[in-house]
């Protein structure tokens, strides 16, 4: 008797331990804690509306992004999504910006506004590019990774490839030719290291490559003698003359060439 008593005790312990349990989880309920649950979609766009408008960027977001989870097919669901991806870039969530227009893009490609998603892709590829230092002149931002400023370049490239009527069109291509010039510079940059070391036919490839996909860049002149200097380097001295004279065709005040001759900028011998 004596042990059917104690484990009856033992069994009305675990039960209650077991209600009381189940009641704290029930207390903490996800829905309880959620501030926008029973919020309609109208009201949850007006609420993301008005912190937009006071520039109040993570208070949007937070709302944008709920009416995006709760009305994704809602009828402000596709203008939601554009100004979540605004409100991400004007508060500096560069990432999530972009992966946020690269989502517009691909759902809604037929979107009379989908070349403002192209636009903001860029531009957050554009600020997450850039350096503050580099507004002071204190530093050479070609020299640096420049993976974000060549997603910049691609996206604006493509804004202007499918929408050349797009009125974002115009400051992407000012974009374009800033960029192109910085990218030309930091694959000289590279080359350049590549002759200080004896590396004659990477240099090569390096200036081959700003020729090739940057020809309308200023750099195109500096790729040139990048070239003439890697041909000489290993000797092919045939291939060196070729291109040393689209130098001077193109570029006959170049600072490597001294009358008839060419001035290479290291010497390897």
């Amino acid at each position: 008797m004596r042990a059917f008593s104690a484990a009856n005790r033992f069994g009305a312990l675990a039960l209650s331990l077991a209600l009381l349990a189940g009641c704290a989880s029930n207390n903490a309920t996800p829905e309880e804690d959620d501030e926008f649950e029973g919020v309609q979609e109208r009201e949850l766009y007006e609420l993301a509306r008005t912190a937009l408008d006071s520039n109040r960027f993570p208070i949007a977001i937070e709302r944008l992004e709920a009416l995006d989870t709760r009305y994704p097919f809602g009828p402000h669901a596709e203008q939601a999504q554009l100004e979540l991806i605004y409100a991400y870039y004007e508060n500096s969530n560069w990432e999530e910006a972009r992966a946020a227009a690269s989502r517009f893009i691909r759902l809604h490609p037929d979107h009379p506004q989908v070349d403002y998603a192209y636009y903001l892709r860029g531009l957050s590829a554009w600020q997450a590019g850039r350096f503050s230092l580099e507004r002071l002149r204190l530093i050479d931002i070609s020299k640096r990774d420049l993976g974000a400023s060549r997603d910049a370049y691609n996206d604006f490239r493509e804004l202007i490839q499918r929408f050349p009527q797009s009125e974002y069109a115009p400051d992407a291509q000012q974009r374009i030719v800033y960029l192109r010039e910085l990218l030309a510079r930091h694959e000289l940059h590279v080359a350049d290291y590549y002759l200080r070391r004896g590396a004659f036919l990477a240099a090569i490839e390096r200036g081959r490559w700003v020729i090739e996909n940057y020809p309308e860049s200023n750099a195109t002149r500096d790729a040139l003698a990048t070239m003439v200097e890697g041909y000489q380097g290993l000797g092919m001295k045939d291939r060196a003359d070729e291109v040393l004279v689209v130098l001077r065709e193109n570029a006959p005040d170049h600072e490597q060439l001294r009358g008839n001759r060419f001035v290479p900028k290291h010497d390897n011998r």
